[in-house]
């Protein structure tokens, strides 16, 4: 399958303003589209359906449920996935593609298993504690369910760059769950919200159909090794660890607030800080391009020169080797800068419109106070997490390991020392501790780059490892040489 840079070198090569903005919406299709469509179907439904205009408790419970959904499905995907990538990746190498339904089969498990071993407690709980209808919760733990599975889809449609499918099943999925809400609200007169809370979950459930019926599609045969991927957890554990500890570090900050004076209850269960948790959800959106502008400048320029390192590796002189090494860090820090650069001129220009607009439509007060710190701290997060993928090009799982644990433990303790401050720097946790991720991540690959060599060329065992009796270490005793010669003597 074509790379995506292939496709981006032929749209900007045209170099016009209107190749440029073509481009750039489709590095938006290829990233951040799924996201958008979620949003932007939930905010239609609410439009055309009155949300504003439901009772107040029923509003808190759907924003509830949805927020829920959301956060602890990517928390439970995130011991997974990036092992099951790596092992994904390894199969395309090495073109054993009968291993991927095995792969994808026991990651479909693994990730349903301990998602509902934390989702069935808390819906059991919502349904006895907090008197939540049965059928309402249980569509919403289906939601939850479903949510996972279009997840963990997404890997395999990713790895394959087949963006733009993704990006089409969830267009499909988010048209359907706006039709469906109008279908039943209309025509069957069911309640607003859980008319809207339905139709969600029936489109994640069709997106994963679809998500999964492609991937049939293309593996059509199964090796039954499921052994192989069971030993890539064990072989890299810290990765399960590293993504983890990054998820985690992405909403600590929010569970910190959610057990302050703004914390909000919702049938007895549900836990929440509406201002704070709306404050990061508008600084995200605010540096979200640094995602577009990422994959864009990976795909069209570090990618050739990661390439060419690698084939300057494999068959190249010395010197074809250490000037393909030169000029794949230099292009490394260039895409550091420029992504800085760029993302904050963006990111400038969408805080003053912010500023402005949102309190004009409803968005003021403790929000817009606590907004401009937790903008910063994601502008920061975002090049941070760019580092973090440079580590995983390098195979430096110890670096990434490293910077998502100071990024997470930054985040927890300057978040808990902030809930004692003014508005103003309730985001600090945010900015220090993915100042220190940004700071660790930094200093591991200049380290990368100065044992490159080591890290290629030495890290590899002479012999296949193996299990059983440790033979002896003496490799040569110069009595018994003596002796023998002394007898052949004889």
């Amino acid at each position: 399958m074509a790379g995506v840079g292939v496709k981006l070198h032929r749209i900007y090569g045209k170099n016009s303003i209107l190749s440029k903005m073509f481009g750039f919406i489709y590095s938006t299709i290829l990233s951040i589209a799924p996201m958008i469509l979620i949003i932007l179907s939930v905010f239609i439904m609410g439009v055309l359906l009155g949300f504003s205009k439901v009772g107040y408790a029923s509003r808190e419970l759907f924003s509830s449920t949805i927020l829920y959904i959301f956060i602890f499905s990517l928390l439970a995907a995130a011991p997974f996935n990036t092992v099951l990538s790596r092992y994904m990746s390894d199969i395309i190498y090495n073109e054993t593609f009968e291993d991927i339904m095995p792969c994808f089969i026991l990651g479909l498990f693994m990730n349903i298993v301990f998602g509902c071993a934390a989702a069935i407690p808390f819906c059991v709980r919502e349904y006895l504690v907090g008197g939540v209808n049965f059928i309402y919760t249980f569509t919403g733990f289906c939601g939850f369910v479903a949510l996972v599975i279009v997840f963990y889809a997404m890997i395999y449609l990713n790895i394959f760059k087949d963006y733009k499918k993704t990006s089409l099943f969830f267009l499909i999925g988010s048209i359907f769950s706006v039709l469906f809400s109008l279908l039943l609200v209309k025509v069957f007169k069911r309640s607003v919200t859980y008319s809207m809370l339905l139709s969600l979950v029936l489109g994640f459930l069709l997106i994963a159909c679809l998500e999964y019926g492609t991937i049939k599609r293309y593996f059509k045969t199964n090796s039954g090794n499921y052994i192989a991927v069971l030993k890539y957890f064990k072989r890299y554990w810290l990765l399960v660890v590293s993504n983890t500890l990054y998820t985690a570090g992405l909403f600590v900050h929010n569970f910190v607030f959610w057990n302050t004076d703004m914390q909000m209850k919702v049938a007895e269960v549900f836990v929440c800080a509406p201002s704070y948790d709306m404050a990061t959800c508008i600084a995200m959106f605010t540096n979200i391009s640094t995602t577009v502008i990422f994959i864009t400048r990976v795909e069209m320029y570090f990618h050739e020169r990661y390439r060419g390192y690698s084939e300057a590796v494999i068959g190249g002189r010395g010197m074809d080797i250490e000037n393909t090494k030169r000029r794949m860090f230099r292009q490394l820090s260039m895409e550091l800068m420029n992504l800085a650069r760029v993302q904050f001129i963006i990111s400038v220009v969408v805080f003053f419109v912010c500023i402005v607009v949102l309190p004009q439509i409803g968005f003021s007060g403790m929000i817009m106070k606590i907004y401009p710190c937790l903008a910063a701290g994601y502008f920061i997060l975002f090049i941070m997490y760019a580092c973090i993928v440079f580590l995983y090009y390098f195979n430096d799982m110890i670096g990434a390991l490293l910077t998502s644990a100071c990024f997470f433990a930054g985040v927890l303790i300057f978040s808990l020392i902030s809930v004692h401050l003014t508005e103003i720097w309730y985001g600090m946790g945010v900015v220090t501790g993915s100042f220190i991720g940004w700071v660790v991540s930094y200093y591991r690959i200049r380290w990368v780059e100065r044992h490159m060599d080591e890290h290629i060329f030495c890290d590899g065992n002479i012999l296949e490892k193996g299990k059983g009796v440790k033979p002896t270490a003496k490799v040569y005793d110069r009595y018994a040489v003596w002796k023998v010669s002394n007898d052949n003597r004889r």
